[in-house]
């Protein structure tokens, strides 16, 4: 089997793409860090433009107002929109790392292997996103691809300013390419949970403490019995995930009945069908509080991303995705179900097939432990080259979408 020499070369970059992935995570990202993100955003610019001239390069709005720092923007980076087929390549340079954490820089485990924010959700995608169009770019028959890489600063905050942006370019698209990190096992995602997030409100009765008989209705112990309630569901629902969040309550006198208190609810999904009848069972567990005399508890808040669902279109460019890796040597792989969400979640609902976790092996996400195999970086980046190349040359097809 021949492969086109720029493919081939990408193994000798390791050193080069591992500086880079260092140099991106040691810019602070956060994704409420309005001026790290304009930073990082323009660092990403400057090496898209380098590595490709004819481009075209704008920076959409992504302003969600109470989600997004004002004036934050995405970068978009298009070639060839004109081109019989027209691949979207999707990733986000916002971290979960804010200016304040204590987490700010990188540093080497081995000789493999980086611990640093970011450096596997996404920066080290991003690294592999990147090298994977320079050396494509370089191959045989590429002017037959149209493609748009579709950089975002608010994936980790729920992409409710970025949504609109994914919608849109959902319709322009024949398939997507996400390059959130491999699992540590090198496996590639294969659906994802849908996620959402609710505020729990309770409204109580005050009175004082010492009352004997006592009319106060209190709001925290009202709200605490929702809590232990819902906290069950996953038990009950096969597919569902929830986790009480901030609990606030009260006030600074412990000698007042609390007429308020509130929670924040992160819920989790599998399958579409779950949604309403997990919004009906957790209405329903709210149903014998708010029947009390004194106590009013209330529902706010939603599903800000579907589930993420395998389509058949995945289904058949994975076997072809799996036979370009093992061409070229990548350990063997399969693809799982992941809990956590991701821009590709919004792009099936907006009926864009995808492919999902297709970055570098990494593990420990959102934490201080976070890491990279550096020595992925290249591999991955071939594999979706090499698949690329395949696409340009005719030897694979896409399937229609459905």
């Amino acid at each position: 089997m021949s492969l086109p020499a720029s493919i081939v070369a990408l193994v000798e970059r390791q050193a080069e793409l591992a500086a880079l992935l260092e140099q991106w995570c040691n810019l602070n990202s956060g994704s409420g860090h309005a001026a790290g993100l304009e930073r990082m955003r323009r660092a990403l610019r400057e090496e898209f433009a380098r590595s490709f001239p004819a481009a075209t390069i704008d920076e959409p709005s992504a302003e969600a107002l109470g989600f997004n720092p004002t004036g934050v923007k995405a970068l978009r980076v298009r070639v060839r929109p004109t081109a019989p087929i027209q691949i979207l390549l999707s990733g986000h340079y916002d971290t979960v790392y804010e200016s304040g954490d204590a987490f700010q820089t990188c540093r080497w485990i081995d000789a493999d292997t980086i611990n640093g924010p970011g450096v596997a959700d996404m920066k080290g995608g991003l690294v592999t996103l990147l090298a994977a169009l320079q050396a494509f770019e370089q191959t045989p028959h590429a002017e037959r691809i149209g493609w748009e890489a579709l950089i975002t600063p608010d994936e980790e905050t729920g992409s409710h300013g970025s949504e609109p942006l994914f919608v849109e370019a959902a319709a322009r698209h024949h398939f997507a390419f996400i390059f959130e990190p491999a699992r540590p096992t090198g496996d590639a995602v294969h659906s994802r949970k849908g996620t959402g997030n609710l505020r729990v409100t309770c409204h109580g009765r005050a009175a004082h403490a010492a009352k004997v008989p006592n009319d106060g209705r209190n709001a925290i112990l009202a709200l605490a019995e929702y809590l232990l309630a819902i906290g069950r569901l996953p038990g009950e629902m096969p597919g569902v995930l929830l986790n009480v969040g901030n609990i606030r309550g009260g006030g600074a006198a412990t000698n007042v009945v609390p007429d308020f208190a509130e929670a924040e609810v992160d819920v989790r999904i599998t399958k579409v069908a779950d949604r309403e009848p997990l919004l009906a069972r957790l209405h329903a567990l709210a149903a014998p509080i708010n029947a009390r005399d004194g106590l009013r508890l209330e529902l706010q808040g939603g599903f800000n991303r579907p589930p993420k669902e395998c389509l058949p279109a995945e289904e058949a460019i994975f076997k072809e995705w799996q036979r370009a890796g093992a061409d070229l040597g990548v350990p063997a792989f399969s693809w799982v179900h992941a809990g956590g969400g991701s821009d590709g979640n919004l792009l099936t609902a907006a009926g864009l097939p995808n492919l999902d976790g297709i970055g570098p092996i990494g593990d420990h996400l959102h934490s201080n432990r976070e890491y990279c195999r550096v020595n992925t970086i290249a591999p991955r980046a071939q594999l979706a080259a090499l698949f690329l190349h395949r696409l340009a040359s005719g030897e694979i097809a896409l399937p229609a979408r459905s």
